[in-house]
């Protein structure tokens, strides 16, 4: 987490990442202020600090010495809780959807400063928070939660800020564990599969033995992915996929176990199992094997096309 004064988020993030069900941790807090008020109360909580001053310092140097922490920490995310800093473009764009901030209005109204002031001379009834992936414009990126917050008869800019702060501290953490779990999340996995076999020219969804899958070809076409989640008490979440035969599943079982593995009922055919619920799912791979499933059962018209729309 990023932070550069007192670490209100940061400390909302912090004791819920300490709850049982919680499925991250906080590796590392740093700070452009070295007496930001954030790291006392992060190091006595036993987190790891890094404090570097960005006074005196050219702009991309500073933001060196960060990412270098960063990097050392192990960090897979990097959360902005407060920090007073416009980010390079270059460093956003290296932790692009693995960069999240809250700004303190419901957006895309009043991105940047003095957004209760704004709110209050407009006349609007409700003010809030987003959380949101951070790009390369100003609180423009990805929406990817909200609260609203009433705005009472009377309010200043501070009473106001007060209450969407409150509503700050009960948003971000939540919304933090949901974007980093969704790896872990069958709808999110389902959904991630479903455009992938979608996009093949005349794919259509239908269950098979209670599962979703995919078939190519027409009415009489053939299944060339299903997406399994947890069936017969397994903990996997998979894409089963189409392999060339018993040896070709054999060695990618061999290869990687902890990704591929033999599916009950349906790898004597030649099907494999790639695991979906892990930290560290390659999703290039993944559609790389439901492609080459497609292809290995789709009329040869459409692999065809497929081919020329490829190179095109």
């Amino acid at each position: 987490m990023l932070i550069s004064g007192s670490g209100t988020n940061m400390a909302a993030l912090l004791y819920a990442s300490r709850m049982p069900s919680c499925r991250h941790e906080i590796v590392l807090v740093a700070s452009n202020d070295m007496d930001a008020g954030g790291l006392k109360l992060a190091a006595a909580e036993g987190v790891a600090t890094f404090a570097q001053s960005h006074r005196g310092m050219d702009r991309m140097a500073h933001e060196g010495a960060m990412e270098r922490a960063i990097r050392k920490s192990g960090a897979d995310y990097v959360v902005l809780a407060g920090y007073m800093r416009i980010l390079s473009e270059e460093l956003v764009g290296r932790w692009a959807g693995r960069m999240l901030n809250i700004h303190p209005s419901l957006l895309p109204k009043y991105r940047g400063l003095d957004t209760h002031k704004r709110a209050l001379d407009a006349g609007d009834s409700v003010a809030g928070c987003t959380v949101h992936l951070v790009n390369e414009k100003l609180d423009g990126g990805e929406p990817l939660g909200q609260i609203e917050v009433a705005i009472l008869p009377g309010d200043t800019p501070d009473t106001l800020a007060a209450r969407v702060r409150i509503a700050e501290h009960q948003l971000y953490p939540r919304v933090l564990e949901r974007y980093v779990s969704r790896g872990f999340d069958a709808g999110w996995l389902y959904e991630k599969v479903q455009r992938i076999a979608l996009s093949l020219p005349e794919s259509k969804e239908r269950p098979t033995h209670g599962s979703p899958g995919w078939r190519t070809g027409g009415k009489t076409g053939k299944y060339f992915a299903i997406f399994s989640d947890r069936h017969h008490d397994d903990k996997r979440i998979a894409v089963f996929a189409k392999t060339s035969g018993p040896d070709e599943l054999a060695m990618l079982i061999e290869q990687d176990p902890d990704v591929f593995y033999k599916p009950a009922y349906y790898g004597a055919s030649g099907w494999v199992g790639l695991v979906l619920n892990r930290a560290d799912t390659d999703w290039d791979q993944v559609e790389h094997l439901i492609r080459r499933s497609w292809q290995s059962v789709a009329p040869r018209r459409l692999t065809k096309l497929q081919s020329a729309a490829d190179e095109f």
